[in-house]
């Protein structure tokens, strides 16, 4: 008997903790049998940071390693793009995912303005990347660009 009692008390206190409600019968009484599941679900939230063009540009004078990646069109990677930059469209990172780097490898990412590479930014802490760093647009950017393999 103690020991019905003693299980019909903890697993009361495990529905308190998992629910939050008080229990449905009296401790005193005597429980035939009883199942309780609790299900627990973690997300992890997707996170990257926001770093200006200046922060990005002193990432990439003093990293030893990193992967700058444009996540704007091919065409648009044609017409002008950051010195050692990987184009990699951000519609498609989650299909080229097997082309990137370790997931705790340094990546810093940018497109035109800033929409895309924060999409790109949620894509990919989202599947696991853990240092990486949107910096906005390449309209932002004011240290040069490559453009048909001329330094402007």
């Amino acid at each position: 008997m103690k020991k019905l009692l003693a299980l019909a008390v903890g697993l009361s206190l495990v529905l308190l903790a998992a629910c939050a409600v008080a229990p449905t019968h009296d401790p005193d009484e005597t429980i035939a049998h009883t199942t309780t599941t609790v299900i627990t679900t973690t997300t992890v939230p997707a996170v990257w940071q926001t770093i200006t063009a200046e922060q990005a540009h002193a990432i990439m004078a003093q990293a030893e390693s990193f992967v700058l990646l444009d996540v704007r069109t091919a065409a648009e990677f044609g017409q002008a793009h950051i010195g050692g930059a990987w184009s990699m469209p951000y519609d498609e990172l989650s299909a080229r995912t097997a082309e990137l780097p370790a997931q705790d490898k340094l990546i810093l990412i940018y497109c035109q303005s800033g929409r895309r590479s924060a999409i790109a930014a949620a894509t990919l802490a989202g599947l696991g990347f853990s240092a990486v760093h949107d910096f906005g647009g390449i309209n932002d950017w004011p240290f040069g660009v490559v453009r048909e393999n001329h330094q402007f």
